[in-house]
């Protein structure tokens, strides 16, 4: 079977070609009439432009990739959910590929996004760290969860500390004097929630702060057997609220406490610290974070979008022979800035200056607390199970009471 031609749209749609063109490439070019009336040609002859030539003719890629390293968590199901609605405010399609935590899948679809001239590309590195060769790609690409990230590279993050500083402040609120921390630190994330949790505990040292390192953050069951010993502790050791470093961890808590004949909250208050949706099936609502990953993807690709346009007017400008700040920007991209970049200024102002430009390429989501029945018990109820979620309720995508 022949494949259609541009041509032929054009003659089907009695056209130029150049309008075609225009319809497909820049659609805002055209007028509202004339855009639909090609674009019914195209769907009367099933044409597909050819991709690879109009790259090779110099068009742009209006794709950006999305690399995840798993789509068991909620919050990489919110990250590609906030990436694609923002991405498809800014114009751009949304390619999601995911890796099942397998470094060599993670190359494999790197070099996909290079050699497919993808517009950028978001990464959130299954390892959570940056390897050397992520650090040159020539894509703009912003990195996604990433705690440990080059200076100089762009990231967006939840506020891991913050996390745990939340909950920790929370269940002491509640009347918490004793408090087990359960989960296993060697994930970045859940080492940092540990540190804000530890940051709680050196304000308030007339509460003891029990740290268990152990406990899979997917492990429910682990959390489960870990709960359950702790409930079956003589009163005067048993701890009255358990923090699980993550919401499966905290689920599996409630339940193990249960089993062992302790109620939750009333005997032992839970908590989890991630706002992770799929963990949250347990018999009792579980107090959390809100979910971050929606806001996560959604600053991520605007973080993206903001590159792209920026090394694109550093191309148009450096083809122009014009130098501009978008030229100096995209040269500087990949390197720190130091006080040397800043003359004129005091030292102290120099330092300063390069720590906001850090400070701008790395952005972190602030989490908000979900109080609810694990620690609240009927004032949960009373509260509408929501407690303090600040910002979230004007992301209409983001509706949190699917969650509850």
């Amino acid at each position: 079977m022949a494949r259609t031609k541009i041509s032929d749209v054009a003659r089907e749609a009695g056209v130029s070609l150049g309008t075609v063109s225009n319809a497909i490439n820049h659609p805002e070019r055209v007028r509202p009439d004339t855009l639909a009336l090609v674009n019914e040609a195209i769907d009367r002859l099933g044409y597909l432009p050819n991709q690879t030539a109009r790259l090779l003719a110099g068009g742009v890629n209006a794709v950006i990739g999305l690399v995840l390293p798993r789509l068991n968590h909620g919050c990489s199901l919110q990250i590609a959910n906030g990436a694609r609605n923002e991405a498809i405010r800014a114009g751009y399609d949304l390619i999601i590929m995911n890796t099942d935590d397998d470094q060599e899948v993670e190359r494999r679809y790197l070099q996909f996004c290079v050699g497919m001239q993808l517009a950028g590309v978001l990464v959130q590195p299954s390892t959570y760290q940056v390897p050397r060769p992520l650090r040159s790609l020539p894509v703009p690409v912003v990195f996604l969860s990433a705690p440990d990230v080059p200076d100089g590279a762009l990231s967006v993050s939840a506020d891991y500390a913050a996390q745990g500083r939340l909950i920790a402040e929370h269940v002491l609120s509640r009347g918490a004097t004793h408090i087990a921390v359960v989960g296993e630190t060697s994930r970045p994330p859940l080492a940092q929630r540990l540190e804000g949790v530890r940051a709680v505990a050196a304000e308030h040292p007339e509460a003891h702060f029990e740290v268990i390192n152990r406990g899979n953050r997917y492990g429910s069951s682990d959390g489960a057997r870990l709960g359950a010993k702790l409930a079956r502790r003589d009163p005067l050791t048993r701890p009255d609220a358990i923090i699980g470093l993550a919401d499966a961890i905290a689920v599996g808590a409630v339940a193990g406490a249960q089993a062992a004949g302790c109620a939750v909250p009333d005997g032992i208050m839970v908590a989890g610290c991630d706002g992770n949706p799929l963990a949250w099936g347990g018999s009792v609502s579980l107090t959390t974070c809100s979910p971050a990953g929606y806001e996560i993807g959604r600053k991520g690709v605007q973080m993206l979008v903001a590159q792209i346009n920026a090394e694109r007017e550093a191309e148009a400008a450096e083809a122009a022979g014009v130098p501009s700040a978008a030229a100096a920007e995209a040269m500087r991209r990949e390197w720190y800035p130091s006080a040397l970049d800043y003359p004129g200024m005091a030292p102290a102002a120099q330092n300063a200056a390069a720590e906001a430009e850090i400070k701008n390429r790395h952005e972190f989501v602030r989490p908000f607390l979900l109080e609810r029945a694990s620690t609240m018990g009927a004032d949960a109820a009373q509260k509408g199970a929501i407690g303090s979620i600040g910002a979230i309720p004007s992301i209409p995508e983001l509706d949190v009471g699917s969650y509850l």
